[in-house]
């Protein structure tokens, strides 16, 4: 009986393949088979490469934030000193710094001065970001004390500054050369303020892997900082390092207990929250993008079932008469559907997969035949294309290119199944 053959039998394949390979003059409809795997192929291509790219750029992103910045920084509120006048510097930041310590989660506290002056160098000028921060402090800070490039001794900071390579470059400096820094405010005289103008060893030049920091970035050990920008016995912040950095806003509350009401509380969420509300975006728009594209290649095997189907009118007929069941025929063309949609999602992985893992040579080529320039690291930050590949997209994308191949194969099949063979016979 044609109702007791069992579902994806044997034959059932042998016809589906021997359709797939017809040649066109009989009646096979190669060439659209072609085209429609070589759609997927690129659809699914594109979507892992462009979901693995997003998954580098995210993780680099945020790694070099949590590599070269505090996770959290404390801020005092404003009030009046002694001499009458507004600050928001921390006096007693030692008892801010064991007050904080002592909070379950904290890894690092450590106090910073902070000021902003005008680096020179040979008659170069360059705006520069001073942090003044302890030898001992600056050597746990991941992307400064142990970067993929340095110069110099960091264990010399003692005896000098330590810059970011972008200052190094804008200014021509050297380990060894001598940089000096121009503050508005200096020394206080009967005159007023004059600006204090101070020159320093360089000992050490790092790259943090973002162009911002090392074009911007310096450090001075915090006693002369203090000096520096007149901030004797105090600081301006505490910069702290919390054990789970992604979980982060549940320690705002902890550490604004542990120091009392006049700390404010400044999370690295809080200072990149925009870019990264921007990346949220632009990845749920991209993927929605990307599976229009799957759905546009996987209706190219539509066209080509369609085409089959009619031009196999005659072996339908015949195969119905013989005894296939309606079920029988909607799975042959199912299979032939399904197979190309299957092949093609396995060729886009492989190649999207080839992407992320070889994308360092693959962007050099480009960036070689293009004559240079493709990635300019002051408009995105970091100095090349990165890509991460996570199995959680590469999952998503198979399982949108599969889900999408077998859904649009199953209306052109049930027209062939519900085709009667009396009237697929009538002219042949």
């Amino acid at each position: 009986m044609a109702g007791s053959t069992a579902p994806f039998a044997r034959f059932e394949w042998l016809i589906a393949w021997r359709y797939l390979r017809a040649k066109r003059a009989e009646g096979g409809v190669s060439v659209m088979t072609w085209i429609s795997l070589v759609g997927i192929t690129l659809a699914v291509f594109a979507l892992i490469a462009t979901l693995a790219v997003r998954s580098g750029f995210r993780e680099e992103f945020v790694d070099t934030i949590l590599g070269a910045n505090a996770h959290v920084t404390l801020y005092s509120t404003t009030y009046v000193n002694e001499a009458g006048q507004s600050t928001r510097v921390i006096p007693d930041y030692d008892r801010w710094v064991e007050a904080v310590a002592a909070v379950d989660g904290v890894t690092r506290v450590a106090p910073l001065i902070k000021g902003q002056v005008m680096a020179t160098h040979r008659g170069a000028n360059s705006g520069v970001e001073v942090f003044g921060i302890s030898a001992e402090d600056l050597a746990t800070i991941p992307r400064v004390a142990d970067p993929e490039i340095s110069a110099g001794d960091i264990g010399r900071f003692g005896e000098g500054i330590a810059i970011g390579s972008g200052v190094a470059r804008e200014l021509n400096l050297m380990v060894g050369d001598r940089i000096r820094l121009i503050s508005p405010d200096g020394a206080r005289t009967p005159f007023g303020t004059s600006p204090r103008v101070s020159s320093y060893e360089v000992v050490y030049v790092f790259t943090a892997g973002r162009y911002d920091i090392d074009r911007t970035r310096a450090y001075l050990p915090f006693a002369e900082a203090q000096t520096y920008f007149n901030r004797e016995g105090v600081a301006d912040e505490l910069e702290v390092m919390v054990a789970n950095p992604d979980r982060v806003d549940e320690m705002a509350i902890p550490l604004m207990h542990a120091v009392g009401d006049r700390a404010l509380v400044w999370t690295w969420k809080d200072a990149s929250s925009g870019f990264l509300r921007a990346l949220d975006i632009e990845d749920n728009v991209m993927f929605i993008i990307l599976s229009i594209l799957v759905l546009i290649a996987a209706m190219n095997i539509v066209s080509g079932l369609i085409m089959l189907v009619k031009n196999k009118g005659r072996d339908i007929g015949i195969l119905r008469t013989i005894g296939l069941s309606e079920g029988s025929v909607l799975r042959v063309f199912f299979i032939c559907g399904a197979f190309t949609g299957l092949i093609g999602t396995a060729l886009g992985v492989l190649l999207g997969c080839a992407f992320a893992i070889w994308i360092d040579p693959i962007f050099s080529a480009v960036n070689y035949f293009s004559g240079g320039g493709v990635w300019d690291p002051s408009i995105r930050g970091i100095y090349a294309l990165p890509a991460k590949l996570e199995w959680a997209d590469v999952l998503s994308a198979v399982a949108l290119s599969l889900g999408l191949s077998f859904v649009v194969t199953i209306f052109p099949a049930r027209r062939a199944a519900r085709m009667n063979p009396v009237e697929a016979l009538r002219y042949e």
